[in-house]
């Protein structure tokens, strides 16, 4: 699977931004697709993920309720809209794609487990 990421940018703190990633190579419908993100001087840390054949979505605790992620089956895209952005947001966001017919709780934040990923999206959140 060929994963291409788009839409990062500037944006400030309250704002809201999508990235969306855009898959080809493959029929997606076992894979669950995720976003994951690096800040600068950290760890690559979960962000979202969703099952595209179940539709079923995961979040990290510190998106919750302020990101959402969803697909679309005849764009074979990724989306990720992020509301109420915070500084502490800012980071590559990555998209990574992975064959899970029937997706765990735990193992879709694994981003080990993950074998496509795109080339990452700025995303930089000013005050």
């Amino acid at each position: 699977v060929q994963l291409q990421a788009s839409g990062g940018g500037l944006v400030q703190a309250g704002g809201s931004l999508r990235v969306s990633c855009a898959a080809s190579g493959r029929t997606l419908t076992n894979y669950v697709m995720a976003w994951f993100r690096q800040a600068p001087g950290k760890e690559r840390m979960f962000v979202a993920a969703i099952s595209w054949r179940l539709g079923t979505t995961y979040y990290a605790d510190s998106v919750k309720g302020r990101f959402t992620i969803s697909r679309d089956n005849a764009k074979n895209t990724v989306y990720l809209q992020m509301n109420s952005l915070k500084i502490e947001d800012t980071a590559v966001y990555y998209c990574a794609a992975d064959l899970q017919p029937i997706p765990d709780r735990r193992i879709v934040r694994d981003g080990r487990i993950y074998e496509n990923w795109g080339q990452g999206t700025l995303v930089t959140v000013s005050s």
